[in-house]
């Protein structure tokens, strides 16, 4: 519905043109939408497409049948439904700046939302805690770290982020209508009491944890490699010292660009909520960050890519379908030079 003001011809577009009471919503060209919803569908599809591969490629090789990628897995999956999910929601709401998916979806939205960024930094705390046994107790790290105690973490990680969701969003749950001023709105309204807290429980103690436990194994893997090098084991060849070296090293070094990234993400929105008072500012800087704290869910399988040889392998063997090989769980995907 376009209303036309007399005197200044101003031309004002709303959200649902039957309905009194209905939010304004942007002026927009034909050709600027076509723009921004193709860029959302490639940024929505690339994320589910990418965290998908690293889904298959986990489950389907036996190879990778590991504590370690098991929380990785998990975390894909995390990422493929922010790709899914959350992208798309948040993307059509951002173009249009109206709330399309009705009062039922406004209550359950911002779950789903909580839920996964909850269940994503549970996931990387407990990526940390079996990096830091990998490297401070390698030869025991089997009888600590187990495929039984990685699904344990898993699930602890998922259902604790749902009831953690459900207690901090309690209150907008249980309204009997969604929070708004105008028809075409989905507004969540939290205490600011309550956001100060869930920084601390959902992310400062988290982040905290995670930091400590990689400045602790960076260290320890600097030692281990100054010990290797200083050490002359006559059963041990120089290349086979080189491999050692190397192994350490790179677990480190790839999950800590891992965590290290996923960190300077989300950061910067924690401070603009705190700075801004509210979690439904749609101030430009907010939404900014918030775009980008989702973006690193489609980062995260390019880092794999860059830094795994088993998942180009496996990418390799998915998408030219050697899946379908009855034998394909059991091929190795670790190239012999790692």
């Amino acid at each position: 519905m376009a209303f036309t003001a007399m005197g200044d011809h101003t031309v004002v577009n709303y959200c649902f043109q039957t309905l009194n009471n209905s939010c304004t919503k942007d002026i927009r060209a034909q050709g600027e939408y076509i723009i921004l919803y193709i860029l959302l569908f490639l940024i929505s599809a690339s994320t589910v497409f990418l965290n998908l591969l690293v889904v298959i490629a986990v489950s389907h090789f036996k190879q990778l049948h590991t504590p370690t990628n098991l929380l990785l897995l998990s975390l894909a999956v995390a990422d493929l439904l922010v790709g899914f999910l959350v992208m798309p929601v948040e993307g059509m709401r951002l173009i249009e700046r109206c709330w399309y998916f009705g009062d039922t979806f406004c209550y359950i939205f911002p779950l789903i939302l909580f839920v996964v960024i909850s269940a994503s930094l549970g996931n990387l705390v407990f990526i940390s805690v079996d990096r830091y046994i990998a490297v401070s107790n390698a030869l025991n790290y089997y009888s600590y770290i187990t495929l039984n105690k990685a699904v344990l973490c898993i699930f602890f990680s998922w259902f604790g982020s749902f009831v953690y969701s459900v207690l901090i969003l309690s209150n907008h749950l249980l309204q009997p209508e969604p929070h708004r001023t105008c028809h075409g709105e989905c507004l969540l309204v939290i205490n600011f009491s309550w956001i100060i807290a869930d920084l601390f429980v959902s992310f400062t103690v988290p982040c905290s944890i995670v930091i400590c436990l990689y400045l602790k194994i960076f260290s320890m893997a600097k030692h281990q490699t100054l010990a290797i090098n200083s050490v002359r084991n006559p059963g041990m060849t120089t290349n086979e010292n080189v491999k050692i070296r190397k192994s350490v090293n790179k677990a480190a070094r790839t999950l800590g660009i891992l965590v290290a990234v996923y960190l300077l993400c989300w950061i910067p929105y924690y401070v603009s909520i705190l700075a801004n008072g509210s979690i439904s500012s749609s101030s430009f800087i907010v939404t900014f960050l918030s775009w980008t704290m989702y973006m690193n869910s489609c980062m995260n399988p390019l880092i794999y890519a860059l830094f795994y040889p088993w998942f180009r392998v496996s990418i390799k063997r998915i998408l030219t379908l050697g899946i379908l090989d009855p034998t394909s769980p059991y091929y190795s995907v670790y190239p012999d030079d790692v």
